[in-house]
């Protein structure tokens, strides 16, 4: 039995019956995890081993663990400083930040693995503009280059930890100011403009071996006037064929207001697998993805399955009590130790929360 195209949340700490069902229908391939789904380590990685289980092909298990205020799964795990905090060092040390920021890398994925999950939505590769508060201090730094030597250092720590990295949100969500989860963000530069500035660490980045990206919900009517997410101009001529990405393509969520565009949900999905999408997301409405499974037909190619399949964590990581014997992640948590928290105790409100999200 092969992974489907679809992945979708679950209620709670626990799988029910209604989880069950859903998760073991044959369009879906993936669970992505949040808050409400974390109680304590211990039950996380009963969850994670019980969702694995379910299919011979074990679904891949994803969630958003970036550090500062995007960090899914707190007691029990490393508190992350904000991608931000690397950006201030590298402003007089640039390759200290750099050894920190693999080093967030290493405990960020080594943690999750040890608990089960295959691999974080991570690193954010926006540019801070200082114009998206839902962005703000997830991005690392204004210079696109800066972006690409932090969040490269990142995605190799999480390479160390046996997981792959997903850059996020194609081609650049970080100039608008309007947040995609409630509202539909419009980007008025051309690609030109684009192409010397935010598309500089996607492009870095996927030479430098990215294993996936997630597309913005955003419009950027001088290159097309579909949101990325739901656009081939976007994902197929420029991403895959430009810029010669080769990994795989997770829509942002689908239950977000930006992708209203498309119509309903199950339109949402077809679209945007059509466009390039190898993974489509239907986050917090269980009657929403119900419709999905119920009508969604979809011919699924198998170059976007094998690109998936690349996405499962290295098998057999270290538990955590053989990392907390282990030299590298001692040190790392060392290095570590109070960094960002000045800035992280300012505001810890989650900017993607809603509607239950997190």
């Amino acid at each position: 039995m092969t992974l489907g195209p679809l992945m979708l949340d679950v209620a709670g700490t626990e799988l029910t019956d209604d989880d069950r069902r859903r998760l073991t229908h044959p369009l879906v391939g993936g669970v992505i995890l949040f808050s409400r789904n974390y109680r304590d380590p211990a039950q996380l990685a009963a969850l994670t081993a019980e969702i694995h289980a379910l299919k011979p092909a074990p679904l891949l298990i994803g969630g958003d663990q970036e550090g500062g205020r995007v960090q899914r799964f707190r007691e029990g795990f490393t508190r992350l400083p904000p991608m931000r905090a690397f950006g201030e060092i590298w402003n007089e040390h640039p390759q200290r930040a750099r050894e920190l920021a693999r080093e967030t890398g290493y405990v960020l994925a080594s943690e999750l693995r040890a608990h089960g999950v295959d691999f974080s939505f991570a690193p954010v590769l926006d540019l801070d503009y200082g114009a998206s508060s839902v962005i703000g201090d997830r991005a690392f730094h204004a210079d696109p280059h800066a972006v690409f030597q932090l969040g490269q250092a990142v995605m190799l720590g999480m390479k160390d930890a046996g997981m792959a990295a997903c850059g996020k949100h194609f081609p650049g969500h970080g100039f608008v100011k309007a947040d995609s989860h409630v509202a539909i963000p419009v980007d008025e530069r051309t690609l030109a403009d684009m192409a010397i500035a935010d598309l500089v660490p996607f492009r870095l980045m996927i030479e430098a071996g990215l294993a996936a990206v997630m597309p913005a919900h955003v419009i950027y009517p001088e290159v097309d006037d579909r949101p990325a997410g739901f656009s081939k101009v976007w994902l197929q001529k420029l991403l895959r064929h430009q810029l010669g990405f080769d990994g795989a393509i997770f829509s942002d969520d689908l239950c977000m207001e930006a992708a209203a565009v498309a119509g309903g949900v199950v339109e949402r999905v077809a679209a945007a697998l059509d466009a390039g999408c190898d993974m489509a997301l239907v986050c917090n409405r269980p009657d929403l993805a119900d419709e999905v499974l119920a009508n969604l037909k979809v011919d699924w190619p198998a170059p976007a399955r094998a690109r998936l399949a690349r996405m499962h964590g290295h098998p057999h990581p270290p538990t955590m009590i053989q990392l907390r014997e282990s030299a590298r992640y001692v040190n790392a948590l060392h290095h570590l130790a109070g960094l960002g928290q000045d800035s992280a105790d300012l505001n810890l409100a989650d900017p993607t929360d809603y509607c239950g999200r997190a």
